[in-house]
């Protein structure tokens, strides 16, 4: 592996439900300390794609590769394990649950010995609220308060602090920003920043433009399951991936096209 090799790569990924081709030949790299932005309507693969990438699916065809060596998961346990984590809309967390035993549901600190063994929510309380903060987000301050209290943009802060608490290398943001208004989804595109800093590679799939332009490095546009764009930051306007994700370069295409033919006739 070289120091410009990719954190994770996909090469030639297709994936097909019988005679259904959801995603054709996708080639994709992210480096560490990189934000790509998966841009696309609904119904144009997103979904299926986080879910190999997460270990849900396996491809049809093609490899991922993870510090230029390929891998293959089997569940999304082997996908977290090669430290990759995928954060959905509404954040994995648990609106019924403190902060604290939210942060570490599946992972509880505990403190006693054998069967005398509790839950340590001091510790968790302490751990949790200090991981979000380092990510910026001041107002959380109490461990004991309910997730279900949080804003939108808090409860996802406090998903993706957890995810790279516990390891992430790849961060995967499901549509993060979709359901949140101006304020909440700034707090988010912080913490996006943030984690780039950090040098996590970071996978942002959304459908709005203006997100992915603020935080991106990186984008890919991508329409009935293939790729209709690659490009950096910086090589295409927020008009002109608008209308790409719309399809309306390919219309454009074809209109041209017909143009051309009746110039012809």
């Amino acid at each position: 592996m070289t120091a410009a090799a990719p954190l994770i790569e996909l090469r030639h990924i297709s994936k097909s439900f019988g005679p259904i081709d959801v995603l054709q030949d996708i080639s994709l790299k992210v480096h560490a300390g990189e934000v790509l932005c998966l841009l696309g309507d609904n119904g144009a693969g997103k979904s299926t794609l986080i879910k190999i990438l997460s270990g849900v699916h396996r491809p049809s065809a093609g490899e991922i590769l993870l510090d230029g060596r390929p891998v293959a998961f089997a569940s999304p346990k082997d996908a977290q394990t090669c430290g990759i984590a995928t954060v959905h809309q509404f954040g994995g967390t648990f609106p019924l649950m403190s902060i604290g035993r939210s942060f570490f549901v599946g992972v509880e600190p505990t403190k006693g010995w054998g069967p005398f063994r509790v839950f340590d929510r001091k510790r968790a309380n302490t751990i949790a609220v200090q991981a979000v903060r380092d990510f910026g987000i001041t107002r959380i301050d109490d461990g004991d308060r309910l997730v279900g209290g949080l804003s939108g943009g808090e409860r996802q802060s406090l998903a993706i602090a957890r995810a790279v608490h516990f390891g992430a290398r790849v961060l995967i943001l499901d549509e993060p920003t979709a359901a949140l208004g101006v304020k909440q989804a700034a707090h988010v595109l912080r913490i996006i920043n943030e984690a780039k800093r950090r040098g996590l590679a970071v996978i942002f799939i959304t459908h709005q433009v203006t997100h992915a332009m603020a935080v991106g490095d990186h984008f890919a546009v991508l329409i009935r399951g293939a790729i209709a764009a690659d490009f950096r930051k910086g090589e295409r306007t927020r008009e002109e991936i608008t209308d790409l994700m719309a399809g309306g370069e390919i219309m454009a295409h074809i209109e041209a096209a017909i143009e051309g033919a009746h110039a012809d006739t």
